[in-house]
């Protein structure tokens, strides 16, 4: 019996075969049957079991299989032997491939979906036991080859003429009539029924829609993320990766009492809940926060700067950036002075130049731009991309400049004289008014 955990790559790549310790006295033995901090450490994919199955086998030469199926395997066995035989069923250059390997209690193998898994026991009062990724659900697409495929050619010690074989298991179709299963990595095709948009009606979401059309998206009158009560009634198995564009953003608002409540209750407490269904799915969770979770004294914010939030809201944003950075698989997004779809700085310029008014805008706080399609796209791009998780900060391009200045260019550019704007200080403008404190700079690196 094995005195050392190791893992040795296999001819099928992905499927990794174990060495277990095992310890033994007069009494029996012990062993670890799974480890997840030693064995990823040596290499074995972290992949969240949250089932684990136990196949008992009365008699010597019971066979099952080739099956494969649309989750992880870590298969083992508790008493007894087997001979187990795993075919890649995956398309690419490795479909067809064939392993084979004797497990005993002091062995173990990791099968990725898509690779055929199949055993015929070789002892007596055998108990196969294997944890699995994902709930089985009858809606699952499974793939099956025959246990005699004369392509792969097992080698099986006992003859299948006489082994134990069910009856759905001798119908099983050959290897040339099989279609490969295809699995792309989770998040790499965002435009998928497999990305959910939360905050579908939003400015940013809209235009999320706008680029992602294949996504699942729901509005807040579909999904609240702030009801708690909802999220047991979603079958998160359906998806890959979830992107939160919903929050409360009424900046001045949440100083009040009401409006603190709500920010808290929707931009905290909700994306705890999601954060939740995150690490219990194994999900992508993308996050999009602000500049606000920033106090505007540094020039440049980086990705690595800690939190300074001013007011009510960037608390609130700071708090959830916070919770997001626990789920193993998340980006945050941060962003800046967004433009969309909806109301928005720009709309507002726009509409004063038309209207023949001559407004006052704040020439000391310091930023860029961001329009929602760059933001989306961005946003693809972090999932199409498999970027690595963490913090991100994604603003339109251009030099940073002030809104005194922006708002004079859109008057420019709406055929009216931009001396038509004036400058104010931040603290003249909201002189007798309730506003939120504001960062000087929200200029993104």
């Amino acid at each position: 019996m094995s005195t050392d955990l190791t893992i040795h790559e296999t001819s099928i790549p992905g499927v990794l075969l174990l060495d277990l310790p095992v310890h033994g006295d007069n009494r029996g033995w012990f062993k670890e049957n799974w480890q997840r901090e030693k064995m990823t450490a040596l290499g074995l994919p972290d992949f969240g079991p949250v089932q684990n199955n136990i196949s008992y086998n009365e008699a010597v030469g019971t066979t099952r299989g080739i099956h494969a199926e649309p989750w992880d395997k870590f298969v083992s066995v508790a008493t007894g032997r087997i001979f187990g035989a795993w075919v890649d069923l995956r398309a690419g250059d490795s479909f067809g491939t064939v392993f084979t390997a004797e497990l005993g209690p002091g062995q173990a193998i990791f099968v990725p979906k898509g690779v055929g898994n199949s055993y015929q026991t070789l002892e007596a009062k055998t108990a196969y036991t294997y944890l699995v990724n994902a709930h089985w659900t009858p809606d699952a697409e499974y793939t099956f080859l025959n246990l005699a495929d004369e392509t792969v050619a097992i080698d099986w010690p006992i003859p299948l003429a006489v082994a134990e074989l069910s009856d759905k298991d001798r119908a099983h179709p050959r290897l040339a009539d099989l279609t490969p299963m295809v699995f792309e990595p989770a998040g790499s095709d965002p435009d998928s029924p497999r990305t959910l948009i939360l905050g579908a009606n939003g400015q940013l979401g809209r235009e999320l829609v706008t680029q992602l059309p294949n996504a699942t998206a729901w509005s807040r009158s579909e999904f609240d993320i702030a009801d708690l009560a909802a999220y047991g009634s979603v079958d998160w198995s359906q998806f890959d990766t979830v992107i939160n564009a919903a929050a409360y953003t009424k900046v001045d608002e949440a100083e009040t009492p009401q409006g603190r409540r709500d920010a808290w209750r929707i931009n905290v407490h909700g994306v705890v809940e999601l954060a939740r269904v995150a690490i219990a799915h194994d999900l992508t969770l993308v996050h999009v926060s602000s500049d606000y979770v920033f106090d505007g004294e540094t020039p440049e914010h980086t990705t690595d700067e800690l939190f300074s939030p001013l007011g009510v809201y960037g608390q609130t944003k700071a708090a959830g950036d916070a919770v997001v950075m626990t789920v193993p698989k998340h980006h945050i997004v941060r962003t800046s002075w967004v433009v969309g779809d909806g109301p928005n700085f720009i709309a507002t310029m726009q509409s004063l130049a038309e209207r023949g008014v001559d407004p006052a805008v704040v020439d000391d706080q310091v930023g860029r731009l961001t329009y929602t399609s760059d933001l989306a796209a961005g946003i693809r791009g972090l999932l199409a991309d498999s970027a690595p998780y963490g913090v991100h900060h994604v603003t339109s391009g251009g030099e940073p400049r002030s809104w005194f200045e922006i708002a004079r260019d859109v008057f420019a550019e709406a055929g009216a004289d931009p001396a038509r704007v004036s400058p104010v200080s931040t603290q003249e403008y909201g002189r007798g008014k309730e506003m939120a404190p504001r960062p000087a700079s929200s200029v993104l690196a």
